[in-house]
């Protein structure tokens, strides 16, 4: 009967210490010693899969033993077995190219404050005259707006808005500047001289890319096309040619 006794207990025992428990811990940058948020913690056993808070701490159900998978775009995935104490401190190593914080921008005049100058030298061209809109409401209907069509068949209206797209042109070509400069080109590169006006001028991004793309997108975007650039170095691409205004 006690032997009995014993073995079942002995069962209850090892169910207890096979059943699932909470597993804590945080994740940390190897590099900086920071900690990192937003990490997906996935036991492989289990299929469960959560993602540590902005404080950097997780919970999940698991067992001593098990193998927890750590993975966060920028930095190598990595497998960590549980230890029986249940309590983690987990470090993960960078795979991109992480900037410090550097006023390399601050040498060009920002794109949105130079437009700001060019609209007050140029204040007449978006006064009254640059209303696009020939239909306008009033308070007795609607009707044709006299400064809309002055602004599309006089001569100096059209001239006006042809000066607004130029201005328009020269702005988006700033913005690209503005993120697309040597300092940081060559920063991510490693390129000098004529071999990163070289890359500069045959990889150079478009708008879209420039205003959409986060950093690390637009760090890929440039480490990518360098390995392109790096099989015919001394090639350039030469700039489109303009159509004539």
């Amino acid at each position: 009967m006690r032997i009995g006794l014993l073995f079942f207990f002995c069962l209850l025992a090892l169910q207890g210490f096979s059943q699932d428990k909470p597993v804590g811990g945080i994740v940390f940058s190897k590099t900086s010693k920071e900690r990192i948020a937003k990490v997906n913690v996935r036991n492989l056993r289990t299929g469960q899969s959560v993602y540590n808070t902005l404080k950097a701490d997780f919970k999940i159900s698991a067992q001593p033993g098990d193998q927890l998978v750590f993975s966060k775009q920028g930095y190598y995935t990595d497998t960590i077995k549980v230890p029986t104490d249940f309590d983690m401190a987990v470090y993960l190593r960078q795979s991109s190219i992480m900037l410090k914080d550097v006023n390399i921008r601050d040498t060009l005049m920002n794109p949105q404050r130079k437009l700001a100058l060019r609209h007050q030298e140029y204040s007449k061209i978006y006064g009254v005259a640059s209303d696009k809109d020939i239909l306008t409401v009033g308070p007795t209907g609607a009707g044709i707006g006299i400064d809309a069509i002055y602004n599309a068949l006089s001569r100096s209206g059209r001239n006006a808005a042809h000066l607004r797209d130029i201005i328009e042109r020269d702005y988006r070509q700033d913005v690209i500047d503005y993120r697309f400069n040597k300092a940081f080109v060559q920063q991510i590169t490693g390129l000098k001289d004529q071999q990163l006006v070289n890359f500069m001028t045959r990889y150079r991004p478009s708008y879209y890319l420039v205003t959409t793309a986060n950093d690390y997108e637009f760090i890929t975007y440039i480490k990518s096309n360098l390995k392109r650039f790096m099989r015919y170095p001394n090639t350039v691409s030469l700039p489109p040619l303009k159509a004539q205004e």
